[in-house]
């Protein structure tokens, strides 16, 4: 009977301790946004001289806001960048876009590479390699075509690359929109998606998202270049990893990327979710078990039975206090990433609040039982180490 009672008492300590410790990383992520987001570029800083940039666009479809996203990027305050347009296919509709924003801006070093290379499984990086084999600039910037910049983004990345960094990186978030969809996006990546992405940073893990990314070429180089990484689906991954291993730090700026790809529906954004859960499984094995554990339903009910197995505390008191302190965290949390009025009330805020919170362990769970990835037309199976494998490959070589 002991040996029963000691083993019960261990693993209470232990859900008791990870509860704890999910706590420390909500503080952390709300004390550190609040001091590393949203920060005016310095003066002395502002007058030093920038390094030149050399922007990967890679594009594919046309989406409502494709024109006004990539026009950004050529309205940036910044002295000296090249635009890099990716288009695997010549009857790509964003092929008309890109040529006239060109015409429409004669002054911006821009070019446009048609037709993917077959480095590897990877269609991003297929569709790159050319443009990053040509580019003439010591920075890359990688970013997806949903990204929306302000005159001063770039600016803001690349004040962040000091000596020994060598990427600099968007934490993901989203601009305004209209819907439950759009609500449920900014309500996940401003909550459950900062808390990680803020915390990761403050200890230095790896937690890179390469939609919006200033990587150093040189380093890439030394390994190979861009196509060194095309048997992942998760190259942002696998890419920060390369430069971690060597000794060089990772940062995000203080400027969140702001996704705008005007497609926004609950279903096309919980297959995303579900994607990436899977490309994390894959990457790291013990993320099946520790995972569910950081959902706030899930580790509240194992901490209401922790405590009332420590503590003699009452179960039910516990768990509704814990979603409500939760409740309140996110909240602010996500005050801080918006850095202004967020465009829903509050009672929207509960219902999406309340729908990602209960929906994430599902679309866990379902995750872990389907390893194949469906991304836009194609469908890869994973294998252990994040190596992909494509089932019907586009590109021939």
């Amino acid at each position: 009977m002991a040996p029963m009672i000691y083993t019960l008492y261990g693993f209470a300590i232990f859900f008791f301790a990870f509860w704890c410790a999910l706590w420390l990383l909500h503080l952390i992520a709300i004390l550190y946004g609040k001091y590393k987001l949203h920060k005016k570029i310095p003066e002395t800083l502002a007058d030093e001289p920038l390094p030149g940039v050399s922007i990967l666009k890679p594009l594919m479809g046309v989406d409502p806001h494709l024109l006004s996203n990539l026009e950004t990027f050529f309205t940036m305050r910044y002295p000296i960048y090249e635009l890099l347009f990716c288009i695997e296919d010549r009857t790509d509709p964003s092929l008309e876009i890109v040529n006239n924003l060109i015409a429409k801006y004669p002054k911006v070093q821009a070019s446009v590479f048609i037709g993917g290379s077959s480095v590897g499984v990877n269609p991003k990086i297929n569709n790159m390699h050319r443009a990053f084999e040509e580019s003439v600039h010591d920075f890359i910037l990688i970013s997806d075509s949903g990204i929306r910049m302000k005159e001063d983004t770039l600016q803001d990345m690349a004040s962040h690359m000091c000596d020994r960094t060598g990427i600099v990186h968007q934490m993901p978030f989203t601009s305004d929109g209209n819907g439950f969809a759009a609500t449920l996006e900014k309500i996940y990546f401003g909550t459950a998606q900062s808390r990680m992405y803020l915390a990761a940073d403050f200890f230095r893990i790896n937690c890179h998202t390469g939609m919006s990314t200033l990587i150093r070429k040189c380093v890439l180089e030394q390994e190979g270049g861009l196509k060194s990484f095309g048997c992942y689906l998760a190259e942002d991954f696998f890419i920060s990893k390369h430069f971690i291993d060597r000794g060089w730090r990772t940062t995000i700026s203080s400027q969140p990327a702001m996704q705008n790809s005007g497609i926004c529906d609950v279903r096309s954004f919980q297959a995303r979710l579900s994607r990436w859960a899977k490309l994390r499984m894959a990457m790291l094995p013990l993320v099946i078990i520790f995972e569910p554990l950081t959902e706030c339903m899930v580790i509240g009910i194992f901490a209401g039975w922790a405590t009332s197995v420590l503590f003699k505390w009452e179960f039910l008191t516990v768990y509704m206090i814990h979603i409500l302190v939760w409740f309140i965290c996110d909240w602010i949390l996500l005050s801080i990433v918006q850095n202004g009025v967020l465009p829903f009330s509050k009672f929207e805020f509960i219902i999406g609040w309340l729908f990602r919170e209960c929906k994430g362990p599902c679309l866990f769970i379902s995750a872990a039982f389907d390893p194949s990835i469906q991304w836009r037309n194609r469908s890869f199976k994973l294998a252990w180490g994040g190596i992909a494998q494509e089932v019907k490959p586009r590109i021939k070589c």
